[in-house]
C-alpha cells in the first residue's frame, strides 16, 4: 500500500509539472523552398553522388533551421521532396533512401550515426536539431527490406520505398516517423498497408504529421484530429495550385478553419509547376502565409500560436454545415441555371445578374443558397453561383459537395469555372450556405492576386460564410468546400505496394488467359 501511494504521488507530481512547464504559445517556423533538383531521375546514380546533390539542398535548410532558432522558434517544417526532388523511377530514387527506424528506438543519430547502417541524412538532420535546439520536421526517403518467400506483395526489388516525414526533438532525437498513405503519381514510392496515425507531445501541445495529398481525405488527416485531439498538425507538401478551389494557401487555410486545428504548412517552391503557398493557419484565421509566382526564391516565415486552441477565447464553435440551408425556400435562379465544368467537374450554375439578390442553385442532394450585394457590378464582369456534388475528376475517388461564387474568365459563360487570378468587383455583403450532408466542409474566401482575407469573413454556428466588416477587397471566388468521406471510392492499390499490384495484376491476367484455354480445350 505505501509503494502504491508513493507511485501515485510520483505520478500526479509529474502531471503537474507538466502541466507547470506547459507553454500557452510557442513561436512556429515553416520555410518554402526552391529545391536544387538532380539532372537525371530516370536513371540511377551512385550513393554519393546522390548524398552530394541532398548535402546542397540541406546547406539551404540548415541556414533556415539556424535563422529560426536565433528567431525563438521552437519548431521548423520543411517541404515535402525538399531534400531530392520528384518525379523518379523506383530504381532511380534507391540511392537517396536511408533505413529510418521506429522512434521507439529511443536514437539520436547525431550522437550514433552508424547503429542503423548508413544514415548520413539522417545524422545530419539530427544534429541540426540538437545544434540548434528546435524540433526539425523533414521529408526523405526510407527503404525497408522485405522478402518474397514469405511476402507475397514485396516488391521485385526487395524493398518497400517510403515517402517520409521525420521529426527531431531539440534534443536531436528522433521522435516521430510517417510514411505517406495517399500518394500522388509517386511511382517511386508504395503504400503503407494502413494509414498510419503519427502523433508526439511536446510542452507546447500535440502535433500529428502527414503529407501533401493526404488533406484531401479521411485518413489519417481528419482521424489525427477528431480522435487523437491533436492540436497542432505538421504539413509538409509539394502542391501544384489549381484555382479556384484548391490554391495551397486558400485551401489549407480553409481545412485549419474547418477542422478548428493549427496547421503549419511548408510547401515547395517551383514556379513552372505553380509550386508555392506556404502558411501558419489557426483554427480562427491565418496567421501568416507566402505565395510567390514571381521568383524563384524560398522563404522562411514565423508566427506565435496558441499551444492548445481550443482554451483559447478566439476559439471557433463547433458548426452545423446545413442548419440554416435546410430551413430556406429556395431563391430564385434555379430555373435559370446552366451546366459548366470546372477542371473535369459538371457543375450548375446561375449567373449574378444584378448588383443585389437571393440565389439557389441546386445539384442531386445539394442546394446552395447566396445573399449578396456588390458595391458596384463591373462592366463585362460575370459572376456565378455554383454547386457541385459528386465524384471528383480524373481519378472519380473523392466525392465532393461544393457551394462557389466565382468569377468567370470572360463574359462567355462557358468560361465560368476557368482559372481567372484578377478581379476588380468588390463585395459589400455576402452569405453563402449549402444543404451539406457531411459535417467536413471548408470555408475559402480568396481574392484578387491569390490573397487571403485574414478577419475579412467567419462561420456562423449554423453554416453560413458571411463577410465581416463591411465591403471585402476584390473576390475571385467564395466558397464552402465539402468532403463527404464516406462516399469516396477506394483505391485499387489499397495497402500494395505499385510494383506488387502491377505484378499481381499481370498474375491474375495469365491466370484467366490459361483458365480460358483450359476451357477451350
Amino acid at each position: 500500500m505505501i509503494i502504491s501511494s508513493f507511485q501515485t504521488s510520483v505520478a500526479v507530481f509529474a502531471l503537474i509539472i507538466l502541466h507547470v512547464s506547459a507553454l500557452d504559445t510557442f513561436k512556429a517556423a515553416v520555410y518554402e523552398h526552391a529545391v536544387i533538383l538532380p539532372n537525371h531521375t530516370e536513371t540511377r546514380v551512385s550513393q554519393d553522388d546522390a548524398l552530394l546533390l541532398m548535402n546542397k539542398n540541406i546547406d539551404i535548410l540548415e541556414r533556415a533551421i539556424k535563422l529560426a532558432a536565433e528567431q525563438g522558434a521552437q519548431i521548423i517544417v520543411t517541404p515535402e521532396d525538399a531534400i531530392y526532388g520528384w518525379k523518379f523511377t523506383r530504381e532511380a530514387i534507391f540511392p537517396y533512401l536511408e533505413d529510418i527506424p521506429d522512434p521507439l528506438v529511443n536514437w539520436i543519430p547525431c550522437q550514433d550515426p552508424h547503429r542503423f547502417g548508413h544514415t548520413p541524412v539522417q545524422a545530419r538532420l539530427s544534429c541540426l536539431a540538437k545544434n540548434n535546439s528546435i524540433y526539425v520536421l523533414a521529408n526523405i526517403g526510407d527503404k525497408k527490406p522485405c522478402n518474397s518467400s514469405c511476402d507475397s506483395t514485396c516488391p521485385p526489388n526487395g524493398h518497400y520505398q517510403y515517402n517520409t516525414n521525420v521529426v527531431y526533438d531539440a534534443k536531436g532525437k528522433l521522435v516521430a516517423r510517417y510514411h505517406k498513405y495517399n500518394l500522388y503519381s509517386e511511382l517511386q514510392f508504395d503504400v503503407p498497408k494502413k494509414p498510419e496515425l503519427v502523433t508526439f507531445n511536446t510542452s507546447f501541445g500535440k502535433f500529428g504529421i502527414f503529407t501533401c495529398f493526404d488533406i484531401l481525405f479521411h485518413d489519417p488527416a481528419v482521424t489525427l484530429v477528431k480522435d487523437f485531439h491533436v492540436d497542432t498538425i505538421l504539413f509538409p507538401t509539394a502542391w501544384m495550385n489549381v484555382l479556384p478551389f484548391l490554391t495551397a494557401i486558400e485551401f489549407h487555410s480553409a481545412w485549419a478553419m474547418g477542422m478548428r486545428v493549427n496547421l503549419l504548412v511548408a510547401n515547395t517552391h517551383n514556379v513552372s509547376l505553380k509550386m508555392t503557398g506556404s502558411g501558419i493557419y489557426a483554427p480562427h484565421s491565418p496567421k501568416v502565409y507566402h505565395y510567390d509566382m514571381e521568383t524563384e526564391l524560398g522563404k522562411i516565415l514565423f508566427a506565435e500560436v496558441d499551444s492548445y486552441p481550443q482554451n483559447s477565447p478566439t476559439y471557433p464553435p463547433a458548426v452545423d454545415w446545413s442548419a440554416y440551408a435546410t430551413t430556406v425556400k429556395p431563391f430564385p435562379g434555379q430555373k435559370n441555371s446552366f451546366r459548366g465544368f470546372i477542371s473535369r467537374d459538371e457543375f450548375n450554375f446561375t449567373e449574378l445578374f444584378e448588383n443585389a439578390g437571393n440565389l439557389t442553385v441546386c445539384q442531386k442532394e445539394l442546394c446552395c443558397h447566396l445573399s449578396y450585394r456588390m458595391l458596384g457590378k463591373e462592366e463585362n464582369k460575370v459572376y456565378v453561383l455554383g454547386a457541385f456534388a459528386g465524384l471528383h475528376g480524373r481519378r472519380r475517388r473523392e466525392y465532393w459537395q461544393v457551394c462557389t461564387m466565382v468569377k468567370c474568365k470572360s463574359t462567355n459563360l462557358t468560361t465560368c469555372g476557368q482559372p481567372v487570378d484578377t478581379a476588380l468587383t468588390r463585395f459589400e455583403m455576402f452569405s453563402l450556405s449549402g444543404t451539406f450532408r457531411t459535417e467536413y466542409v471548408f470555408p475559402e474566401v480568396l481574392l484578387t492576386k491569390i490573397n487571403l482575407a485574414p478577419g475579412k469573413f467567419e462561420v456562423l454556428k449554423d453554416g453560413r460564410l458571411v463577410n465581416k466588416d463591411g465591403s471585402s477587397e476584390p473576390i475571385l471566388t467564395v466558397s464552402l468546400f465539402g468532403r463527404w468521406y464516406t462516399k469516396d471510392v477506394r483505391s485499387i492499390s489499397g495497402g500494395t505496394s505499385n510494383s506488387a499490384t502491377t505484378y499481381l495484376i499481370i498474375s491474375t491476367l495469365l491466370m484467366i488467359t490459361a483458365l480460358q484455354n483450359i476451357v477451350m480445350v
